[in-house]
């Protein structure tokens, strides 16, 4: 693109290769906190909704294997989210419980902040699903402010 370009992107400087270096360490890691993540919410929500989460049930909401599923429910046990009694399933710590509800809470504030923006409400879903685990808790207050303030019809 040429500066005369209205297309144009605008100038950015590059960032210092140190601090470009944290940036994909940290999207690495939310990658990471988002497969946990994810296999807690679901758990949560098969538990309130049929009151149990078998490692079937899980896979088959999350889309993968069945030994993928115990996998990563090995690891969320390791961790201390979660406990299984063998031929029971699968039940949250309270740490768990704790992290489901922080991430219903996250899902919800970005689906109604896409939904202010005009983003129809199936792509909005969708759309959160990948937001709700990379977005920092400063983005996040501020998606809050920015509701707070339509819904009081201000621009405070």
């Amino acid at each position: 693109m040429t500066p005369q370009d209205d297309t144009a992107l605008p100038e950015t400087s590059a960032p210092a290769p140190e601090e470009e270096a944290a940036r994909h360490a940290s999207a690495r890691s939310a990658r990471a906190s988002a497969l946990t993540e994810d296999y807690v919410e679901i758990i949560a929500d098969l538990l309130e909704r049929e009151g149990e989460a078998r490692p079937t049930d899980i896979a088959r909401r999350l889309g993968v294997a069945h030994a993928t599923a115990i996998k990563t429910i090995a690891r969320l046990k390791r961790d201390g989210l979660a406990r299984a009694r063998p031929y029971r399933g699968v039940f949250l710590t309270d740490r768990g419980w704790d992290m489901a509800r922080k991430m219903k809470a996250r899902h919800q504030t970005v689906v109604a902040f896409l939904l202010a923006l005009g983003v129809p409400a199936e792509v909005a879903e969708v759309d959160a699903e990948g937001i709700e685990h990379h977005v920092s808790d400063a983005t996040l207050a501020a998606f809050e402010r920015f509701l707070a303030q339509a819904a009081r019809g201000d621009g405070r």
